[in-house]
């Protein structure tokens, strides 16, 4: 009962962050560091998809070393794929497993088990997020569904941000738009841009 209480305390944390912050760097940064902590986890990792090279780029990182992370790059239908595909996955020994890109570098991180899941924005998926243990782990339903829900909320955290970016920047072209300055080069005389070969009112009463 405490683990599952921490787990919503931390569910309330990330939330209130995300309604609070316009910064998504900020939420995905507590959002690994959060997960890390309720599972008492190794490390945890978000990964965003480059669309371009297909790889996972990490947005990310708690608890795992920079040689880690810089091992190479992570192919996105090479590491874990089927996350991307059928959803999470549960990986319980590193070093038995085909489905790894990096086992061997794995193994020397002390990573005995992952956790896989898709992040989501705007219903596409745009990412995974991964939990590793240092010791082997069979992850129960209950730390799939706080780690999806996790997941879920920084991809919503991704996708606000993007949202507000694109309603800052209207914002900014509406008061282009609006300049008194440059509206005065805007403004059209009655019969302005009115072809000579149509005549205007003034002509026909001449």
């Amino acid at each position: 009962m405490k683990k599952q209480l921490l787990n919503y305390e931390t569910l309330l944390k990330v939330s209130k962050a995300i309604s609070h912050s316009k910064d998504p760097e900020e939420v995905i940064l507590m959002t690994v560091e959060s997960i890390k902590s309720a599972l008492q986890a190794k490390g945890c990792t978000l990964f965003l998809m480059n669309r371009q090279t297909n790889d996972l780029e990490v947005a990310a990182s708690f608890g795992l070393s920079e040689g880690y992370l810089n091992k190479g790059p992570v192919g996105a239908f090479r590491s874990i794929a089927q996350t991307l595909e059928d959803g999470p996955v549960a990986i319980f020994d590193v070093a038995d497993d085909p489905r790894l890109q990096y086992p061997d570098e794995a193994r020397q991180e002390g990573i005995a088990s992952i956790l896989s899941v898709p992040v989501l924005a705007g219903g596409h998926i745009i990412g995974a997020l991964r939990v590793y243990t240092a010791e082997p782990w069979e992850f129960t339903m209950d730390d799939v569904n706080f780690v999806q829900a996790m997941a879920g909320m920084a991809g919503m955290a991704i996708d606000m941000s993007r949202l507000y970016k694109g309603m800052k920047d209207s914002i900014e072209i509406l008061k282009t738009l609006r300049d008194p300055k440059t509206m005065k080069s805007k403004r059209r005389t009655p019969h302005e841009g009115v072809p000579v070969s149509v005549p205007t009112p003034s002509s026909m009463s001449a």
